[in-house]
């Protein structure tokens, strides 16, 4: 095994299980924490703020850490958008807190009429008026931009539409593709690893679903840990072409 100088990690299937705790994650973290050791959380998951991650895994799962160690696509969002031109400043989201504090906090303002951006991501109070606003903004030249294409999240009632369903409706409405920003994307790898300020040689992404950790982490040329208390089979991982740097059954197999 090799030994990383720090790392990214997946939150849902690798630190816990919905609302079920997973105690190898807590056991890792603590080890990370000790060696000191960085480490961020890397998540699909626009609609909360750094600090409410930060207080669901501290109050529901007994892991202790800051909002230095979030980065949520819509943070990297946000970082993208200020990165491309800094004349661009106004951007209407459809999303939640998350989205909209992220991108306030890079100086951006909403604009309804004509925005520099258009920035879709999960709503769970979304309207026919959001999307037309959008819809109308994009055809007048607004870029297009899509937190990440999960189509679907877990819940306890089942599988819901998730952030990429509703980008997919934009989508056929204007005719135009998203630029998607979070996992497998490698915008939200090169975003987070420039908030680590390491080469990515030196980095490893440690998540539980190939079709967006791994795949996040092999698009970007980086090593990649698959631990199997999530989403993904050893039999499904198996027929893949590209293959984890290394696969594991827990995180207490993981030496840091």
């Amino acid at each position: 095994m090799k030994k990383y100088q720090a790392y990214l990690i997946d939150l849902d299937g690798t630190m816990y299980r919905g609302k079920e705790k997973i105690p190898a994650a807590k056991r890792l973290i603590d080890r990370l924490q000790a060696a000191e050791i960085p480490f961020l959380f890397v998540t699909n998951n626009s609609t909360q703020t750094p600090d409410k991650v930060v207080q669901n895994l501290a109050d529901n799962f007994d892991i202790h850490v800051t909002t230095a160690n979030i980065f949520t696509s819509a943070l990297a969002t946000a970082d993208y958008l200020a990165d491309l031109d800094p004349t661009k400043r106004t951007v209407y989201p459809i999303g939640e807190i998350g989205l909209k504090q992220a991108l306030s906090g890079r100086d951006f303002v909403v604009d309804e009429e004509q925005p520099d951006y258009v920035v879709v991501g999960l709503d769970y109070d979304v309207t026919y008026h959001k999307f037309e606003l959008a819809t109308l903004a994009i055809k007048r030249g607004a870029q297009f931009i899509g937190t990440n294409a999960d189509t679907n999240l877990p819940n306890e009632r089942g599988l819901v539409p998730g952030a990429g369903s509703l980008i997919a409706l934009v989508e056929r409405a204007t005719q135009q593709k998203a630029t998607y920003i979070g996992k497998p994307e490698t915008i939200i790898m090169e975003k987070a690893l420039a908030q680590l300020g390491l080469p990515k040689s030196e980095v490893a992404m440690v998540g539980d679903n190939y079709l967006t950790d791994i795949q996040a982490g092999l698009n970007f040329g980086m090593d990649t840990i698959l631990v199997y208390t999530g989403v993904a089979t050893k039999d499904f991982v198996a027929q893949q072409e590209r293959q984890p740097t290394y696969q594991i059954d827990s995180l207490d197999e993981w030496e840091v």
